[in-house]
């Protein structure tokens, strides 16, 4: 896999040099300003990061929106793979990472040689990947899709072509039923969608009779199959907002909870369970490996920083590029340098 992360050189400010007495909020303020940053947090990211950001979305959704900006430093706080799309559409831009592992199960479970293998001997099929992998992947890829476009591209494909769905098999699963379309699916999942009880969420809705269940399509089948509403992560908060219900149970990872409290303040919003009953894990541990510490870091050192050969770039641009002509008919913002 092609290395996409500088670290921070020799000798660059740690953690240990930080002076415990610094307000963190009020420096990340100063060099956001000094260095011309804007700060992208995922909604899975903890409340105190998505309260100094200056967008809070979903992955794309953020990286189309710092593209549009003047911004010379994008911080992204989320995951590995968000700040490589990043990169992909803000050439010109730095795009640091508070922490260079904050990675992905769904991108570890599907790497770019078994993925292009997987590929090969499938030759006449559509391969259709989730933006949850890594730029190599993308770029071995003919189009990408997120969870909110993933049907509307699978409907407008080829009907008489059969398709890979990677590396999600539960979104894979789910678009199959909703599409009718047979596809391949790669073995991979998201461990924290993974880990919600069937069991203990019918347990949870016997003890809040009027909770709507909100899911995101990564979950499960059992999961699934209990939910009032299924959609992308700024789906379910559209739904939670919109609808006339005071209680919700949230399948997906709960920091999107603190957006809808702060929204819907009236409203009552409870984690999906996990297999012991308790909601530890919908906390994914890659996104909480982000902290004010490594962004006030990431700042200061220029680093970790994403850099993405300008080949690779080009090539996980194009399918990129044909998801973005066949979900909106809008192109790329930012400096986006065309594929040949």
């Amino acid at each position: 896999m092609t290395d996409t992360i500088v670290l921070p050189a020799a000798g660059a400010m740690t953690e240990a040099d930080i002076d415990p007495t610094l307000d963190l909020v009020a420096e990340i303020d100063r060099l956001r300003k000094e260095r011309n940053a804007v700060i992208l947090a995922h909604y899975y990211q903890e409340g105190e990061i998505q309260d100094l950001a200056d967008f809070v979305g979903d992955s794309l959704d953020l990286s189309r929106k710092a593209a549009a900006t003047d911004a010379d430093v994008i911080v992204f706080c989320g995951v590995r793979f968000m700040g490589e799309v990043a990169k992909i559409l803000s050439p010109s831009k730095l795009v640091v990472i508070p922490d260079a592992e904050a990675g992905c199960s769904l991108e570890e479970s599907c790497r770019a040689e078994p993925f292009r293998a997987f590929r090969e001997k499938h030759p006449d099929h559509i391969a259709v990947t989730y933006i949850n992998c890594s730029a190599e992947v993308k770029a071995a890829s003919d189009v990408i899709v997120t969870s909110s476009n993933a049907e509307a591209i699978i409907r407008q494909l080829p009907a008489d072509r059969p398709i890979l769905f990677a590396p999600d098999r539960h979104l894979g699963a789910y678009m199959q039923k909703k599409t009718g379309r047979e596809m391949t699916l790669w073995p991979g999942s998201c461990i924290i969608h993974e880990q919600f009880s069937e069991k203990e969420l019918v347990k949870l809705k016997v003890r809040h009779p009027k909770a709507l269940v909100a899911a995101h399509p990564e979950c499960p089948d059992g999961i699934l199959n209990h939910a009032d509403h299924v959609g992308s992560t700024r789906n379910i908060l559209d739904f939670v907002l919109n609808s006339p219900a005071k209680e919700f149970i949230i399948a997906t990872e709960q920091h999107i909870i603190h957006q809808m409290s702060k929204a819907a303040p009236e409203k009552t919003f409870i984690p999906a369970p996990g297999a012991d009953g308790g909601c530890s894990c919908s906390n994914c541990p890659f996104m909480a490996r982000n902290t004010l510490e490594k962004i006030y870091l990431c700042l200061k050192n220029d680093a970790p920083a994403i850099t993405v050969p300008e080949e690779l770039r080009l090539a996980a641009l194009k399918p990129l590029e044909r998801m973005l002509e066949m979900s909106t008919s809008v192109p790329m913002s930012g400096d986006k340098v065309n594929a040949a």
